[in-house]
C-alpha cells in the first residue's frame, strides 16, 4: 500500500513540475467574455453598468482562484513526505491470579538492625609533653637565683578574707628566649580560680589553669619564637577561698628559662620573709 502512495506522489510531483499555466490564454478568454457582453442585445445593455463590472471582477477573481488552487496543488505535491508516525505497542497488563486476589497484601519483612559494635578500648592518652622550647623542670633544691634570673613569691596585699592573689615576680638582666612559670596554690578549702594575668603581652603566652594533686595550678608558657626582654615581670593567679586568713605556706612556684643558650631555673614558696613558722596569709 505504501508503494502505491509513493508512486502517486512521484507522479503528482512530476506533473506539478511540468505544468506551466498559460496566462495569455486565460487573459484572452477574459477579453472574449468582455467583448461578448458588450455586443449583447440592447435589452442586456440596458442593465446598470454595475453588473457588467461585477462580471469582470468575478471573472478576474475566478482566474485568481484557479491560479491559487494550482499553486497550492503544486506546493502540496512537491512537499517532502511527512515522517511516518511511530506507534508503540503496549503489552496488556497480566491479570492477577486467583491466589493473589484471595490473599491480603504481605507486609515487608522487618529489616535487621545492625549489631552494635562495642567500642574498642582506647589507649591511655600520653601525658602532654612540654613544648620544644620549654626548658626542663627545676630541681627540688633550686633557689630563687640562677645567673641572670631571679624570682620572688608573695601574696598580694589587696587580698581579703574571701579572695586572694598570689604573685610570682621574675627578674632577668638578659633577654629570655624561653620561659615557663608555674604557680601552685594548695587546696586549703574553697579554693577556686577567679582569673590570672601577667605583666607581659597576653598573645605571647599560653595560659592554663587546672586542679592537680590537691593544688590549683596556674601555668604560663612563652610561645615559640617570642622573647622576654630584660626587666621585672609579675605573673598573678587569683582565687576564692574559705572565709578567714588563709595559710599560704603550702603554696609554691617554679620558673624555668633559657638565656643566651643556657638553661636557667628558679623556685620558691610564699612563706613570710624572716620566719619559717609564719605564713604569708590573708590577715
Amino acid at each position: 500500500m505504501r508503494d502505491g502512495h509513493d508512486e502517486l506522489r512521484a507522479r503528482l510531483r512530476q506533473a506539478a513540475k511540468a505544468h506551466e499555466p498559460d496566462r495569455a490564454r486565460i487573459l484572452a478568454r477574459v477579453e472574449r467574455g468582455m467583448a461578448a457582453s458588450s455586443s449583447a442585445p440592447a435589452r442586456r445593455a440596458a442593465r446598470p453598468p454595475v453588473l457588467g463590472w461585477a462580471r469582470v471582477v468575478g471573472a478576474t477573481a475566478a482566474v485568481a482562484g484557479v491560479l491559487a488552487v494550482g499553486g497550492y496543488t503544486v506546493a502540496s505535491a512537491v512537499q517532502d513526505d511527512a515522517p511516518d508516525q511511530q506507534t508503540v505497542s503496549v503489552s496488556p497488563s497480566p491479570e492477577p491470579s486467583p491466589d493473589a486476589t484471595s490473599r491480603g497484601p504481605e507486609s515487608p519483612a522487618p529489616e535487621k538492625s545492625p549489631k552494635a559494635t562495642p567500642p574498642s578500648p582506647s589507649a591511655p592518652s600520653a601525658p602532654a609533653s612540654p613544648p620544644p622550647s620549654a626548658p626542663a623542670r627545676p630541681p627540688a633544691d633550686a633557689s630563687t637565683e640562677d645567673g641572670p634570673l631571679r624570682s620572688d613569691g608573695s601574696v598580694d596585699p589587696h587580698s581579703n578574707d574571701f579572695w586572694a592573689q598570689s604573685n610570682v615576680t621574675v627578674k632577668t638582666s638578659e633577654q629570655l628566649t624561653a620561659l615557663v612559670v608555674e604557680l601552685r596554690v594548695r587546696q586549703t578549702g574553697g579554693v577556686a580560680t577567679t582569673g590570672a594575668w601577667r605583666a607581659l603581652p597576653e598573645q605571647d603566652f599560653t595560659t592554663t589553669v587546672e586542679e592537680r594533686d590537691g593544688y590549683l595550678v596556674y601555668r604560663w608558657v612563652l610561645k615559640e619564637g617570642r622573647t622576654v626582654p630584660a626587666g621585672q615581670w609579675v605573673f598573678a593567679g587569683q582565687y576564692n577561698h574559705e572565709r578567714g586568713g588563709r595559710d599560704a605556706r603550702g603554696d609554691a612556684y617554679t620558673a624555668t628559662a633559657r638565656a643566651d643558650g643556657r638553661n636557667l631555673a628558679v623556685a620558691g614558696d610564699f612563706a613570710a620573709q624572716g620566719s619559717d613558722d609564719e605564713s604569708n596569709g590573708d590577715s
